[in-house]
């Protein structure tokens, strides 16, 4: 899907908006987040404009995912990071902000204040099985 004039990412990818780069590839650019949730905190984005997880296409989104475990792996070794999340929000109501597909690469830390939004608890095994046979290929 060509650039999105109106997407904020589409404009960082093709550089009319700043951001603070720390790698690029032929299908991928990485940058820091200007709201961490911690220290180190970088946006994973293709470079092609798709929405969210639903329209991104496979070599896209296998591109995000391998620079998102380099950016991982740097932010352990050279950041001192204890742990990574890997966060994709994708739609609204599951808190996506930015509709061009990206990955936030977290790097966690033993004192960081960040907490899981949800709290699992155990389901009801017969609407597990239920949704299980819904989604069997």
């Amino acid at each position: 899907m060509p650039a999105d004039p109106d997407c904020i990412f589409c404009r960082i990818v093709s550089g009319e908006l700043p951001s603070t780069r720390i790698d690029e590839d032929e299908r991928t650019v990485a940058f820091m987040d200007i709201n961490p949730a911690t220290r180190g905190h970088v946006l994973v984005v293709p470079r092609e404009h798709s929405a969210d997880l639903t329209e991104i296409a496979e070599d896209d989104l296998a591109a995000v995912a391998a620079m998102a475990k380099r950016i991982a792996l740097r932010q352990q070794q050279r950041l001192g990071a204890d742990g990574v999340n890997l966060l994709n929000s994708c739609g609204k109501v599951a808190w996506q902000t930015v509709f061009h597909f990206h990955v936030h690469v977290i790097p966690r830390y033993e004192d960081d204040p960040l907490e899981l939004p949800v709290r699992p608890q155990e389901g009801d095994p017969d609407e597990i099985a239920e949704d299980a046979e819904k989604l069997r290929a």
